[in-house]
């Protein structure tokens, strides 16, 4: 069943224009696919009204089962799941597609990755000569979506994976993030990316991009702010409201969010780490604590190194005798404008999930509005008049 969109929804830049968003320009899309050689697709496995859910797939490059990328991850609250992440930990290396889903779906789409590797990667003997660990993380969509239904299937991760384009990001309810909610608002899939101007290791000018994607699923309406305005509290004393207007009665997980952050920028893995936690910083800024049920995980990769994948069987390497590989990162000292952009980038990607998701009403016939975007111009405007 395919998702509509209603055309009033628009980005924030879009809403607000004249907000200032960050010192560094977005890329040409605003969005993570402004990294050279990523590759996102969303798909949609919403069948009916009960069925709000989806998955995202993003590629780090078009051959990421020849070339791995360096990754690093960062856990700000830990009730939620990535897997893969021990061995991103244990190597810095990200092996495989990154794929969001609801919590349901994890283990369909970890099945989907490998059948996909299956299906296109098995050598002359009919083994599958990659070593991968899928990497899947979910936020819970139950209000919104049945998810007794496990509507996600392993076919959906392998047409995202065969669909995935450098183009624009679909945002809102797309993807993983068909039924996310974000400070009780409908939330989902954001997207965002900030350019820093840098140099070659000759020192030749050069400007690297950062771009993030998230699935935003987290937060109370009271503690909503736009650069800075405590836009959710605005909204409820104008309505009138006392607090958070979704029915405590009814179960639901509070959390989570998942940041992916893709750059060009040669890191190491240490350092891709250190670019991962400062997604908290963007999550802090529109008001995101990290709540004890709150799976807050953050996963950084850099596609400027190629480490070649590993096979079963270890390839030609002798394991028991050193070999150097080449490879790059900056200087300590010259990271900052990296941390900013990052955490830039995540701020907006979540503004960008809120403001392009829809009104749902889904599972038991519960319904989750959308940001008022015309209200949100109006409180905009009023807080910018008093500055």
């Amino acid at each position: 069943m395919p998702q509509t969109h209603n055309t009033n929804r628009a980005r924030l830049r879009d809403v607000l224009p004249n907000l200032y968003l960050g010192k560094w320009k977005p890329g040409p899309l605003n969005s993570m696919t402004d990294v050279p050689g990523v590759l996102v697709s969303t798909i949609s496995a919403k069948t009916d009204q009960d069925t709000n859910a989806g998955v995202t797939v993003i590629l780090p490059r078009k051959d990421w089962f020849q070339s791995s990328c360096l990754a690093g991850i960062f856990r700000f609250n830990g009730c939620g799941e990535m897997t893969g992440s021990h061995w991103i930990e244990e190597t810095g290396l990200l092996t495989s597609p990154i794929v969001i889903t609801g919590s349901t779906g994890v283990g369909d789409a970890y099945k989907g990755i490998l059948e996909y590797a299956c299906r296109h990667h098995c050598n002359d003997s009919g083994d599958m000569d990659l070593f991968i660990f899928p990497l899947v993380a979910e936020t819970y969509d139950g209000y919104l979506y049945d998810d007794k239904r496990f509507a996600v299937t392993p076919e959906h991760v392998i047409k995202g994976i065969e669909t995935a384009s450098p183009g624009p990001v679909e945002e809102g309810n797309t993807g993983g993030g068909t039924g996310m909610i974000c400070h009780r608002f409908k939330g989902g899939t954001g997207s965002s990316s900030r350019v820093v101007p840098g140099f070659h290791n000759q020192r030749s000018p050069k400007d690297y991009t950062v771009g993030v994607l998230v699935q935003a699923n987290y937060g109370s309406k009271e503690n909503l702010h736009i650069a800075g305005v405590p836009v959710g509290r605005l909204m409820m004393e104008q309505h009138g409201l006392a607090r958070d207007d979704l029915s405590s009665n009814e179960p639901r997980k509070d959390g989570s969010i998942i940041v992916v952050i893709a750059t060009d920028v040669p890191l190491s893995a240490i350092q891709l780490q250190r670019v991962a936690k400062r997604a908290t910083v963007g999550l802090a800024k529109v008001g995101g604590y990290g709540a004890n049920s709150s799976g807050d995980i953050f996963l950084a990769f850099s596609t400027a190194a190629e480490v070649p994948l590993e096979t079963g069987a270890g390839g030609n390497a002798d394991p028991m005798k050193p070999l150097p590989l080449s490879g790059q990162w900056i200087d300590d000292s010259t990271i900052n404008g990296v941390f900013e952009a990052a955490a830039d980038a995540t701020e907006e990607a979540i503004y960008n999930a809120l403001c392009m998701a829809d009104t749902m009403q889904g599972y038991k016939g519960r319904t989750v509005q959308a940001l008022d975007l015309e209200m949100l111009r109006k409180i905009m405007k009023g807080a910018m008049t008093k500055l």
